[in-house]
């Protein structure tokens, strides 16, 4: 859709595309060979190189995932509290950066047990086909996959609520729509022929409340609210228990470890149900492209 639609053809649709490709991999790639593993008794069957391949493309997808909602939401908050220095030229920068950053960093973790012999993923004696239990993998795995990009998110989050509430400076300020509104009075009363104009603008946003751009951050913030505490709820089980396991020795039932990894993967099928839901524009798009004659 983001393809075939020209006015998405821009920031922040790269990041959703993006997130969007990651969560697709991991439907295409990962979970049918883990449903297989599943259905095996958590057995492994299947030889020692498509387990290195299977487990290498879980870490990848699901590692650019959880980075691309992170993207995400820092293009968000700096959108919000650099709006005028956040520009689109400077936006679109940013956004590939934080792109290929993603990936780069998605391949580098899932490919350090391969390259740098960082624990084993296969063993044939008790048919056993996991991410690396080394303690050393696992700490640098979790933090770099979800702990790091968490403590972000909420830094994202945070600033982005408290930025709401910032009031305006003697100068006029640049921290929000209201300030630029302000801002642009001061500096057109200085101008009879503008002044009318402002003020009408500045009347009509006291009484009639939000301005149009208010509303639509609002809107913005809720949906990347939700899209953040869905993250937050489908994995932090998962990642706690990977991080606890190798370190402390634990035995947790296979079947807990099942439920935790497969809500895990329920991540990668709420965030286009998140995004769909709360812009009108896909919406549209997908109409267009599902129901056209």
């Amino acid at each position: 859709t983001i393809l075939r639609v020209r006015t998405s053809h821009r920031v922040p649709h790269n990041l959703v595309a993006s997130m969007a490709i990651s969560d697709v991999m991991v439907a295409a790639l990962v979970m049918p060979l883990s449903l297989v593993h599943e259905l095996s008794g958590r057995r492994w069957r299947l030889g020692r190189s498509l387990c290195q391949v299977w487990i290498s493309f879980d870490v990848l997808c699901c590692t650019a995932s959880i980075w691309n909602v992170t993207a995400i939401a820092l293009d968000r908050y700096w959108s919000i509290t650099r709006h005028l220095e956040y520009t689109l030229r400077t936006r679109r920068r940013i956004s590939n950066i934080m792109i290929a950053l993603t990936w780069a960093l998605s391949a580098f973790i899932s490919l350090a047990p391969l390259l740098f012999g960082w624990g084993e993923t296969y063993s044939a004696d008790s048919e056993e086909c996991q991410v690396s239990q080394e303690p050393s993998y696992t700490i640098f795995s979790t933090f770099g996959a979800f702990y790091l990009p968490l403590c972000v998110v909420l830094f994202a989050w945070r600033g982005h609520r408290s930025s709401r509430g910032e009031a305006c400076g003697a100068d006029g300020g640049t921290y929000g729509a209201t300030c630029v509104c302000v801002w642009q009075v001061k500096e057109a009363a200085q101008q009879p022929q503008m002044v009318f104009t402002v003020r009408h603008a500045t009347v009509t946003f006291q009484t009639d409340g939000d301005t149009w751009r208010e509303q639509k951050e609002k809107k913005a913030a809720l949906m990347v609210g939700i899209l953040i505490g869905v993250f937050v709820l489908c994995w932090i089980p998962f990642f706690i228990t990977e991080l606890i396991n190798p370190l402390c020795s634990c035995d947790i039932p296979p079947i807990w470890k099942s439920i935790f990894l497969w809500l895990g993967y329920s991540n990668s099928f709420f965030n286009p149900l998140i995004y769909t839901a709360f812009n009108k524009n896909y919406n549209n798009a997908f109409r267009n492209l599902f129901f056209r004659q």
